[in-house]
């Protein structure tokens, strides 16, 4: 008996990222973002953690070469139709990615540079942080950096949302093509997020902040969501919205369930969606 002839694919994302023992954060919280929102998800780790809701114990990095080899195994059967990279741990890792976007060309290349996870543990040698933003910003097509990232890359303190605008831009002309600024660490009743693109309107992103103790990962689902959207053929500042509305609600209904002893993740899978086909 013959098999039935493929017909159809799956909205694929790859991402490229470390890896989270608890499951919140990381290549964890990517895969089950990408699946929650219909789509096939595949990893490439860049290096494995030790680590819960209550902080990062041990990082251990992967060697760069089976980073690539990781990459190219992936890619030169699968395909992608999205890239999110999160954690780059080293010049050497950060390179191996560059060469990766370089040479496969992907249509859509999301970057979280992870540099602080929520407990405060730094995640990046100093080093790295010049590679990134000569190697990996030019070839990102969206940037989602945080507060204490962005002010790590700029060199100062930002604690106040008139500061977003001037700090985007800053990112901009560091090479980036696109920047979400993510103002969640701000005080306030409101959480605001400012996102710009060169010549065009910037576009103010404001929520009431949600009462929860569960944020673990907020950044890594957020840039996952945003290239997973990416993936399903939605435009730049559309998927940032709709990924947007969806980490809001994983969090507001993951905020009353326990999980280990400090921070705790979200709830990924609120209302998952079945896989989106693509025709062959």
């Amino acid at each position: 008996m013959k098999a039935t002839p493929p017909t159809h694919q799956y909205a694929r994302v790859l991402t490229i990222a470390g890896s989270d023992s608890g499951g919140g954060a990381g290549i964890q919280a990517d895969l089950k973002t990408f699946a929650a929102l219909g789509c096939y998800g595949m990893s490439a780790i860049t290096a494995l953690t030790a680590q819960n809701t209550q902080g990062v114990q041990d990082i251990h990095a992967v060697p760069a070469a089976f980073l690539k080899a990781q990459i190219q195994s992936v890619l030169d059967d699968i395909g992608t139709d999205a890239i999110k990279i999160g954690m780059l741990h080293t010049p050497e890792v950060a390179e191996v990615v560059a060469w990766a976007i370089a040479h496969y060309q992907p249509a859509h290349v999301v970057f979280d540079p992870v540099m602080v996870a929520t407990s405060g543990d730094r995640l990046i040698a100093e080093e790295t942080v010049a590679v990134l933003v000569r190697e990996v910003f030019p070839r990102a097509h969206l940037i989602t950096p945080n507060l204490d990232e962005a002010a790590w890359l700029l060199g100062r303190p930002l604690k106040d949302p008139a500061d977003l605008p001037a700090a985007a831009n800053e990112l901009l002309g560091m090479g980036a093509q696109a920047v979400l600024l993510k103002g969640g660490h701000l005080p306030g009743d409101d959480v605001v997020d400012l996102f710009v693109q060169p010549g065009q309107p910037s576009l103010r992103l404001a929520s009431p902040r949600i009462a929860s103790g569960n944020v673990h990962g907020t950044g890594c689902t957020l840039s996952s969501a945003i290239a997973a959207h990416l993936a399903l053929g939605h435009g730049l500042s559309e998927a940032v919205r709709m990924a947007r509305g969806y980490i809001l609600q994983a969090i507001q209904s993951g905020a009353t369930i326990k999980t280990g002893q400090g921070h705790g993740p979200l709830n990924h899978g609120f209302a998952p969606h079945a896989s989106h086909l693509k025709p062959l």
